[in-house]
């Protein structure tokens, strides 16, 4: 009985959530963004990102549904605005090469990292999918091992930047800029082509 009402749900949610949230694909933009950033300043952002992205979620999934059709709100334009503030940071990332891009905020966590990089679109439209199939405890607890599975991948980043080297990083925080970007393109174009056929 507590296999199939929590344990089986909760194995079948956490993988959509973990290809939803995608934390390995983030972390090269999670390097790119917290480059000189001091180790104790970037676990205070971590732990600020991922609080953030998980009770974002965790509200979406209750409130979610109710607070879209009370603002007429689509999933669509969700997509569509978070595209468009990702580009905006890739594109800022880009132009302004080698210079000090971001200044540290009190809400540095919050935006772009907490939302809507890691409870991004996919994230918050899947885990509200989920929960209608499986029940909101098995979908919490898969919500909440994807969160810490994040942090695990994210707390390595030091590691990650010693092993490349300062012009490795410059170069990796490039391409991470152009991932960045082609990710907010794609979240633009998918909202877009749901409006469209909706």
């Amino acid at each position: 009985m507590f296999y199939e009402e929590i344990v089986q749900p909760f194995l079948l949610s956490f993988i959509p959530i973990m290809v939803a949230m995608d934390a390995p694909g983030i972390l090269p933009i999670f390097v790119s963004i917290t480059q000189g950033i001091k180790p104790r300043e970037r676990k205070h952002i971590l732990r600020q990102s991922l609080l953030t992205a998980l009770l974002i979620t965790i509200g979406f999934t209750f409130l979610g549904a109710a607070v879209f059709k009370a603002l007429v709100i689509r999933v669509e334009d969700f997509m569509i605005a978070g595209g468009i503030i990702l580009l905006i940071i890739a594109v800022s990332d880009i132009v302004l090469a080698g210079a000090r891009k971001y200044t540290i905020s009190p809400t540095f966590g919050v935006v772009p990292l907490g939302t809507p990089l890691i409870a991004g679109p996919a994230t918050l439209t899947t885990t509200l999918a989920l929960v209608s199939t499986y029940g909101y405890i098995p979908v919490i607890l898969s919500l909440g091992a994807n969160i810490l599975l994040a942090w695990l991948i994210f707390s390595q980043s030091d590691r990650l930047i010693k092993l490349i080297g300062t012009n490795g990083a410059l170069a990796f925080a490039k391409v991470a800029a152009l991932l960045l970007a082609a990710i907010a393109v794609k979240m633009i174009r998918s909202g877009l082509q749901a409006l469209l056929q909706g």
